[in-house]
């Protein structure tokens, strides 16, 4: 919204104030300012002047030489190439040393052998077009006299006769203040703000002509819409004569940003700036039966608008139309059907309020956001209809455009109620954290146009977003003044703390930094190509992905079920500008679909991820084995089993190992998939691990157990062992810690040889196993029965034997 100062001041008076400390004001009480412009600033040393005679030039065939009357005793000399110029004109006159708008400087000097001491100039020199001076030409002179300004001081300064006397204010309007969106609404604010009196009059329709006539005689309207279109008001005006606006208006227009047409046109608009409420005006001969219906559109309904762009139109369009076709897109814009031409005679005055997210849909549906849809799209006042059509009506007759037909047409098929809220001044200042008093505060809330009755406050027809006690409160501060609230101790009651889940998550990460891993953050929001890129089956669960309904493109949207592709990507990148050694790791979140029209589940994931150039073999499975290990010791579990597994596509079938805790799956780690690497451009092995946190949380020991130093020493056995190739350690380790019962302290692989001594297929696989009596000194005999036991199970249940 841009505000013309001078417009502002028919309101409220803030001359007393300068432009900045103005600007500064009103943002602090929320209405925030851009910035402001100073129209015509880049004018200066221009003044009007009448030419006295023009002669040709004696060298030139193209140039005369003008004298020129700027009010001073002589006369100045002139040359111009313009071919408009006459004797008796009265034109802008740019005097030695003058400036004109991009930086040009005015100065004497000669032509042709002719002395100029200075320049005759056009509208477009001084930032002018054609629509701001009607009656003016784009390639001469600015003649003052086509412009209505014949009568202009000589030697005014251009400032004061084209009334480029104001100073423009552009404010970022929030969507919940369409009443801002008027200079009356910033008028109520700026008066408030700097406590000055406010003076809105109320408009008024005039005496009634009494000539017979009456608007019954030429309309009627129907509103067959009521949900969409809440109220609809129309005056008609006859006997128009189309003609330029005056130049108080045009620069009105102007200063807010707004082209000048003619008098009928600019009035909407003026109206549109002053009160916020959008109007349009029909050609009254163009509307076919004198009737006036508010309806939704046919589907594929044709229709042109106003900037002769053919639109085809939807069921859940709304449209002002006659009896024949739609003559206005309700809220958007006008038709070029029912427009205002220079042959207008009787003019249709609309003023309505319709639904905006009904306009904000059409606006949008169509690609035509205008002045007047921005508008009606953050809802606008019913109770504001008529005061817009009898202002405008007083405009008519103050410019003589027409003359007003008696009568009124108001369908209003459900009256706006009044808004009633509490005012209880400790609940507000309890919620503020102030400690202002009632009376203040009543102050305030009537400066702004608030009821209040006792306790009771009536909020404006203006003030849709004011429905609870909150936004009382936030009126009554900012006017108070956020600067004016006192620094108070805060009250702490209780001590904040992380929850256990968060404070066990900044111990898990403390610790892989410690350990020299990387942290990356990554999107959650991936593409779906990613589960190919990993190989993932066709019929995996993890492909049944949350859709984003709008995604900023095929990249982003889903979201992600698994964080392997996210790692890989950051594996990637650092492999690809030759990183040699990296080791990351990330806590992110992945969402699980769950039933229609519920939220996803979200599960914290832990994922861990390297690749070194060298590392060959397994020694990166057993690696990342021991960054698994170290995460489980962390969280005190003892119960860790490790299990081969070959079904996930994304990694090695034969270096991969499912992770489970307390029988427990927590998570898949191993190395990647030659394919899979391929396909992220790896030259290394890569390992990566996918953990779940949730599961690592709840299965973390809970409290810590003492136990003493031992007293007494243990007895250590080493047992060698040749199996199948496929028998994994981890189940004979499972074996003889069962069979150990209590007396078995640890058991540790220590060796796997390979070879032609124990056959193909096969392999030795060596354990230290150590035994202690918490009690007591073992002794022999109590060291072999428990051995006895290890080693009869291990026969009995895997079907192995020591090596011989």
């Amino acid at each position: 919204m841009i505000l013309s100062m001078k417009w502002l001041s028919d309101f409220t008076d803030v001359s007393d104030v300068s432009v900045k400390e103005y600007c500064d004001n009103m943002t602090l009480t929320g209405s925030k300012v851009e910035g402001f412009e100073t129209l015509g600033e880049e004018i200066s040393g221009v003044v009007a002047g009448r030419i006295l005679s023009v002669t040709p030039h004696t060298n030139s065939d193209h140039l005369v030489i003008c004298s020129v009357d700027i009010g001073k005793e002589d006369p100045l000399q002139i040359v111009t190439g313009a071919n408009n110029v006459f004797a008796g004109a009265v034109v802008p006159v740019a005097t030695d040393g003058s400036r004109l708008p991009g930086g040009i400087k005015i100065k004497k000097g000669k032509l042709r052998g002719e002395v100029s001491e200075g320049m005759l100039c056009s509208i477009a020199e001084l930032g002018l077009t054609t629509h701001d001076m009607p009656g003016a030409i784009e390639d001469g002179i600015l003649i003052l006299n086509d412009c209505g300004l014949k009568d202009a001081q000589i030697g005014a300064d251009i400032h004061d006769v084209l009334l480029l006397t104001d100073t423009a204010v552009e404010f970022e309007i929030t969507s919940n203040r369409p009443d801002c969106l008027s200079v009356i609404g910033l008028a109520r604010e700026s008066a408030v703000t700097f406590g000055k009196e406010l003076n809105i009059p109320t408009p008024s329709f005039g005496e009634d002509a009494n000539d017979g006539d009456d608007i019954k005689n030429y309309l009627s309207v129907n509103i067959k819409a009521p949900e969409h279109c809440m109220r609809y008001s129309a005056k008609v005006v006859k006997n128009v004569k189309i003609a330029p606006s005056p130049l108080w208006l045009r620069m009105r227009l102007r200063a807010s940003g707004v082209r000048p047409i003619n008098n009928i046109v600019d009035i909407t608009n003026y109206i549109m700036l002053e009160y916020g409420q959008p109007m349009h005006a029909f050609d009254y001969s163009c509307l076919d039966g004198s009737h006036i219906i508010v309806r939704h559109a046919e589907e594929n309904e044709e229709y042109v608008t106003l900037d002769n762009i053919k639109h085809n139109l939807n069921s859940s369009m709304l449209v002002i139309a006659d009896e024949k076709k739609p003559v206005a897109l309700a809220g958007v814009m006008g038709g070029a059907n029912s427009g205002i031409s220079d042959t207008t005679a009787t003019v249709v005055f609309e003023s309505a309020v319709f639904h905006p997210g009904n306009v904000r849909r059409s606006a949008q549906t169509l690609g035509m956001r205008t002045e007047s849809s921005s508008r009606f799209e953050k809802g606008l006042d019913p109770e504001n209809t008529i005061s817009a059509l009898a202002r405008a009506c007083e405009l008519v007759r103050e410019l003589g455009a027409g003359e007003v037909v008696d009568g009124l047409i108001d369908v209003y098929p459900t009256k706006k109620e009044a808004v009633k809220l509490l005012l209880d001044a400790d609940i507000i200042n309890k919620f503020l954290g102030v400690n202002i008093e009632s009376s203040r505060m009543e102050e305030i809330l009537l400066s702004l146009g608030f009821g209040v009755e006792g306790n009771e406050i009536i909020v404006p027809s203006w003030r849709d977003d004011v429905r609870l006690m909150p936004d009382v409160a936030e009126e009554i501060i900012r006017i108070y003044g956020y600067n004016d609230i006192e620094s108070t101790v805060d009250r702490v009651y209780g001590t904040g703390m992380r929850t256990p889940s968060q404070a066990f998550e900044v111990r898990l990460r403390d610790m892989l930094l410690g350990m020299g891993l990387d942290e990356i953050q990554t999107f959650s929001f991936i593409s779906p190509k990613f589960y190919d890129k990993i190989g993932m089956k066709a019929d995996d669960m993890r492909r049944n992905s949350v859709t984003i309904k709008n995604p900023l493109g095929e990249d982003t949207s889903v979201m992600r079920t698994t964080v392997i592709p996210s790692m890989l990507n950051v594996l990637s990148d650092n492999s690809s500008v030759k990183n040699r050694d990296v080791t990351l790791f990330e806590l992110g979140t992945v969402y699980i679909p769950t039933e229609e029209g519920k939220l996803p589940d979200e599960r914290r994931k832990i994922s861990l991820g390297f690749y070194k150039n060298g590392e060959k073999g397994t020694d990166g499975f057993y690696r990342m084995k021991g960054y698994i290990e170290a995460l489980t010791d962390i969280a005190g579990i003892d119960n860790v089993k490790f299990e081969s597994c070959s079904e996930d596509a994304a990694f090695h079938p034969g270096r991969c190992a499912v992770v489970s805790v307390n029988s427990r799956e927590l998570g898949i780690f191993g190395e990647i998939h030659p394919t899979v690497a391929a396909n992220y451009g790896f030259t290394e092995q890569v390992y990566v691990c996918e953990l779940d946190f949730k599961t690592l949380f709840e299965e973390k020991r809970k409290a810590v157990d003492y136990r003493p130093v031992p007293k007494y020493p243990a007895v250590e056995r080493d047992f060698s062992f040749v199996c199948a190739e496929s028998l994994e350690v981890g189940a004979i380790a499972e074996v003889m810690k069962a069979a150990g019962g209590r007396l078995l302290e640890s058991v540790e692989l220590f060796d796997v040889y390979r070879g032609r001594q124990v056959g193909e297929g096969m392999k030795s696989v060596s354990f230290a196993v150590m035994l202690r009596d918490p009690e007591k000194t073992l002794t022999d005999e109590e060291s072999d029965k428990v051995a006895e036991k290890i080693l009869k199970a291990l026969e009995e249940k895997l079907g192995i034997a020591l090596r011989a």
